[in-house]
């Protein structure tokens, strides 16, 4: 590679990472995101039904969104929501958004830990009649934060 095309790369790198960079942080409100006001999860609005159900529901005084859908030490925090935010505006710019959002797996273990971790004490009683079963709190309870299915 001569020294004028790798310059070139160069610009044309600098160029994109700078194009997506205020896409996703001034158009796309992406800065938003870094902070735990939830009234960033209505930037797009397949979010509205759940935010609608969170204001209306009596956790709204109590937890906001990321209480139950982030870890709460800093790294996870900031991972998952890198990979929700990620996998979420995918599925916006390229118009695959199902007509019902269903939790990934490690989303509905993240909640199930953000139940167990408030409510320890109801979860100490149940699980104790249970023999120590695996319960799932939001295999009963997924309407809970927010009327509306997870």
């Amino acid at each position: 590679m001569t020294a004028r095309t790798a310059i070139l790369a160069a610009i044309l790198f600098t160029g994109l990472a700078a194009g997506v960079g205020l896409y996703t942080f001034v158009y796309a409100k992406g800065y938003s995101y870094l902070t735990n006001d939830p009234s960033a999860c209505v930037n797009c609005h397949p979010m509205n039904d759940y935010y609608d159900g969170w204001i209306k529901s009596t956790h709204h005084a109590a937890a906001v969104c990321n209480d139950c859908h982030a870890p709460h030490d800093f790294i996870g925090k900031y991972a998952t929501k890198a990979s929700n935010g990620f996998w979420h505006s995918w599925a916006f710019t390229t118009g695959r958004f199902a007509d019902t959002l269903r939790a990934r797996a490690v989303n509905r273990e993240i909640a199930e830990a953000a139940c167990r971790r408030c409510h320890a004490d109801m979860v100490d009683a149940v699980d104790g009649p249970h023999g120590g079963a695996a319960l799932s709190c939001i295999r009963c309870h997924s309407s809970v934060g927010h009327p509306t299915e997870f």
